[in-house]
């Protein structure tokens, strides 16, 4: 079987940064990077280090110019917004601070001594994970902010299959085409499906959890895609990674979620058919700026999707 496309993007490392914005994070930091370590994980073409002064302190430091990519800045800007406003018993680490200078916003963190899990998917980690993130849907509901719900975001980007359906549908495979207009009616229930009262992640896959060096703790970063929704939407858009990524089908990681007894399974099954279509089309569309890699990512867990969608409906 090949190896599943690595979910990384190119980096900026620390000293690519300009001499103002590296000179401005020293300001911030009352002192001098004496040690920088680039985290290649994530699609972000900014920076994303892990920084040590020579007084021994630790920042973790994202970056990112207008230059890079056009949406970046603001979704960092996004991200910041929401972190803010995090309890402080969530397993989130804790925003120290921001700022913009010649055209890059950066956002420094709490550096967390941790690990992405490790891949292909272990049981131990993933039951650890699976803990972690009931722990925290429980945490976040209610919200403590809401950005946007996510009823409004499924409504707005999962159309997947109408956009093939509206246009040419040669990207598709013989499967897809037979059962393309069930897919377009079935995505389009997709978005009352997720309508909740939790503060979602919405992009959860292995390259944005930590796994604590210390104690027993998942953290979770990267959050510039929260929106507020049904609590069992992230496990159900995080299930084709895992599984592309060697852990469990998706419907046997599901049913491991607490949370899932909440949900109905016509719902669920709308919400997985929006999930496939998303990733299906943004696969067969060009690279966006600075992320080149991001389409063989998203194509393998489509497919993976796709083949779920076939599990739960029974569509030939």
């Amino acid at each position: 079987m090949a190896s599943p496309p690595p979910a990384e993007g190119v980096r900026v490392h620390w000293r690519e940064l300009p001499d103002l914005v590296r000179r401005a994070v020293e300001t911030r930091i009352e002192d001098h990077v004496a040690e920088d370590q680039t985290q290649p994980g994530g699609f972000s073409p900014g920076a994303a280090t892990r920084l040590r002064t020579t007084g021994g302190k630790r920042i973790f430091l994202k970056a990112i110019s207008v230059q890079s990519n056009p949406e970046t800045p603001d979704m960092h800007r996004r991200e910041a917004h929401i972190v803010a406003a995090m309890p402080p018993d969530a397993p989130v680490p804790k925003l120290l601070w921001t700022f913009e200078e010649s055209g890059w916003v950066c956002l420094g963190f709490e550096d967390v001594d941790g690990r992405h899990p490790e891949l292909p998917w272990k049981r131990t980690e993933l039951d650890r994970v699976m803990a972690s993130l009931d722990e925290l849907a429980r945490t976040l509901t209610p919200p403590p902010i809401i950005p946007e719900l996510a009823s409004e975001f499924v409504a707005r980007e999962f159309t997947g299959w109408g956009d093939f359906a509206r246009g040419s549908d040669m990207a598709l495979d013989d499967w897809s085409k037979r059962n393309l207009e069930r897919l377009v009616r079935a995505e389009a229930r997709a978005p009352s499906a997720v309508e909740g009262n939790t503060l979602l992640h919405l992009d959860l896959r292995a390259d944005n959890m930590l796994i604590d060096n210390r104690e027993d703790r998942v953290w979770i970063v990267d959050w510039p895609w929260a929106r507020v929704g049904a609590s069992w939407f992230d496990i159900v858009g995080m299930a084709p990674s895992v599984a592309m990524q060697g852990g469990p089908k998706p419907e046997d990681l599901v049913n491991r979620f607490a949370l899932m007894k909440e949900a109905d399974a016509d719902q669920v099954t709308a919400v997985v058919v929006g999930l496939a279509g998303f990733f299906m089309y943004r696969a067969a569309q060009p690279p966006p700026p600075g992320i080149p890699t991001v389409r063989a990512f998203q194509k393998a867990q489509g497919e993976v999707a796709c083949r779920w969608i076939q599990e739960r409906t029974g569509w030939r």
